[in-house]
């Protein structure tokens, strides 16, 4: 999904964006297209096209197709606000963006749109909000909202926030069955999901061992390989400490996190992992990984920090 600027041409902006879609359409892998509600000043401009791979996908974003119809749009003043939003079947790619889905009630269109519209001013209200985008029904009639906050943990406050729970109110009498979330794991190891209007989360515990698994060998590593080189150039043990937990911290943020929380993305899901035998079973296999660990760095003196230390 690409989301846009809003501009006082609503039916210029529409009449490209299709231009934009035919673009889409014609290219490998297409499924299918559509061009966000933007008749309240709330919800965000946006074009959002689905494929059937993620190859597909980026190819046709890479494209001069679409790059010459963007051009374009920029001469009529329809500039991009962000950039490109992905969702696959394991959740948005961007930590701070929640989506849903909403099949709703035959002739409650209007009161859904106006919920709709009452949701996003209220998420306004709330630090790190950078939009809403609302995409009408496809063929199977699902609508689909798209949240965005600048931060995973700004998402949650506003999934628990008392705003948010007194505008569904509203929300649910205009649909033929309860909303769902599209789950979405945060860089350190939380997953949420909505399930029958509750908003569920990965039990704490869970994310503080995988966090745990992950932390370890990276401040053992930091503290063999870049500790030495830190107080090589003569910085001071409280700087050396300063810099070695802001390289760990940007490093398990946008990378370590992420990557060991793929092969867990069930035992984090608050529904899908919430039955006894996953939940054991994955607590076995971190207990093993940290005994791998601990047997690592305790038997190969290559990365024992202590004895490199001046």
């Amino acid at each position: 999904m690409t989301v846009f600027h809003r501009c006082g041409d609503g039916s210029g902006f529409v009449a490209w964006a299709r231009q934009l879609l035919d673009s889409a359409r014609l290219a490998e892998g297409h499924l299918s297209g559509r061009v966000s509600m933007i008749d309240h000043p709330r919800l965000d401009c946006a074009v959002a096209v689905t494929f059937s791979d993620a190859t597909a996908m980026h190819g046709w974003l890479d494209s001069p197709q679409r790059a010459e119809v963007l051009a374009a749009g920029q001469q009529r003043g329809f500039w991009r606000s962000s950039g490109d939003l992905v969702v696959s079947a394991e959740g948005p790619a961007s930590p701070g963006v929640g989506v849903f889905r909403h099949t709703v009630t035959a002739g409650k269109e209007p009161e859904f749109l106006s919920t709709q519209a009452r949701l996003s001013a209220a998420a306004v209200g709330l630090a790190g909000h950078e939009g809403t985008a609302l995409l009408p029904a496809d063929a199977p009639g699902e609508w689909i909202s798209v949240v965005r906050y600048r931060t995973a943990p700004q998402l949650a406050a506003w999934m628990r926030s008392a705003e948010r729970a007194q505008a569904l109110q509203g929300l649910r009498s205009t649909l033929s069955s309860d909303f769902s979330v599209v789950s979405n794991t945060t860089p350190f190891a939380t997953t949420v999901r909505m399930e029958n209007g509750r908003t569920l989360m990965t039990p704490n515990w869970k994310s503080a061992m995988l966090v745990l698994l992950v932390l370890y060998p990276t401040v053992m590593l930091l503290s063999r390989f870049l500790g030495p080189v830190l107080n090589d150039v003569g910085a001071q043990p409280w700087l050396s400490l300063w810099v070695s937990q802001i390289v760990s911290v940007i490093a398990m943020q946008w990378w370590l996190m992420p990557l060991a929380s793929k092969p867990f993305r069930r035992w984090l899901d608050p529904v899908d992992g919430v039955s006894a035998r996953v939940t054991a079973v994955g607590a076995a296999v971190i207990v093993a990984a940290y005994a791998v660990t601990l047997t690592l760095f305790a038997s190969v003196h290559d990365l024992q920090f202590w004895d490199y230390m001046d």
